[in-house]
């Protein structure tokens, strides 16, 4: 567990440094969703860096896709690609787009951009692992398929759309994660439409739901453990996270979902976060 969150505050540093010199770019949900993107690439997917399209590795796709620097640097650290390249972030000609593109970068399943499709193309994905696990393939397909999704992307009509169909089909293959830290581009969640009760609302479309502390590695794991063992239906977790996390200045500040970074408070974080780091190594 130490090792998990050692390794979610680098890959805080490495967001903090790579959106520093791209000069823009989306950091509170970067930052708050570290530690469930540690728990997912270094204890949680069944994948090979070294053969990124093995046909029976776990897909994780990220919807609300203005987050994939933390999503690079979790492949990055877990050997996907270089950790020099980080730094290319937004840069032109480079493979680490503002928005993930699938055909550049391996280990990402969706090109991603637009929000709300991300639940859509999970279900594509659910539904061909079972019509082959069912026709007698001799590669049956055992994965499991994960769908990370911002809070406010729920205002978006078509995941409501995917939400009826999961629950139909019973897509117990797939587990879905709202990233709830209340905040969007112009203010917070509650404020522009308010999404409450998202529980509810997901129990009444037959999911599953379970509610964690995001922020907690060891409580996300136990919450995907159990999403596991349920077959009947699908499972939603919602991730209570705090955006910023690890930095004081930007935490719960909905100005920080997508302002841009200046040198003088990425040193400010950064110094903030490898104290931390150096805290979490002496324990």
């Amino acid at each position: 567990m130490k090792f998990l969150e050692s390794t979610a505050n680098q890959l805080r540093c490495d967001v903090i440094e790579m959106l520093t010199l791209a000069g823009s770019g989306h950091l509170a949900g970067a930052l708050g969703m570290a530690d469930i993107f540690s728990a997912f690439y270094f204890h949680i997917l069944n994948h090979n860096s070294q053969n990124p399209d093995w046909p029976e590795r776990d897909r994780l796709i990220l919807s609300n896709g203005h987050i994939c620097p933390v999503q690079y640097a979790a492949l990055a650290r877990a050997g996907y690609f270089p950790v020099e390249e980080l730094k290319t972030l937004r840069k032109l000609g480079s493979r680490l787009q503002g928005h993930p593109y699938r055909k550049l970068l391996p280990g990402i399943e969706t090109s991603s951009g637009p929000l709300g499709e991300g639940l859509s193309q999970a279900i594509g994905m659910a539904l061909a692992a079972r019509l082959d696990g069912s026709t007698g393939s001799p590669q049956v397909k055992k994965y499991h398929i994960y769908c990370l999704m911002s809070d406010a992307e729920q205002d978006c009509g078509i995941v409501w759309e995917a939400v009826m169909l999961t629950a139909k089909y019973r897509l117990s293959n797939l587990t879905a994660i709202i990233d709830r830290n209340n905040i969007q581009s112009d203010g917070f969640t509650e404020d522009i439409m308010p999404l409450e009760s998202l529980r509810d609302k997901y129990e009444s479309f037959n999911w599953h739901v379970l509610e964690v502390d995001g922020n907690n590695i060891e409580e996300f794991i136990d919450a995907i453990n159990e999403a596991r063992a349920i077959y009947e239906k699908p499972t939603l977790i919602i991730a209570h996270t705090i955006p910023g996390k690890g930095v004081d200045f930007m935490e719960f500040e909905p100005a920080w979902h997508s302002r841009a970074i200046n040198k003088q408070e990425a040193e400010k974080a950064l110094k903030e976060l490898k104290t931390l780091k150096g805290r979490l190594e002496s324990e």
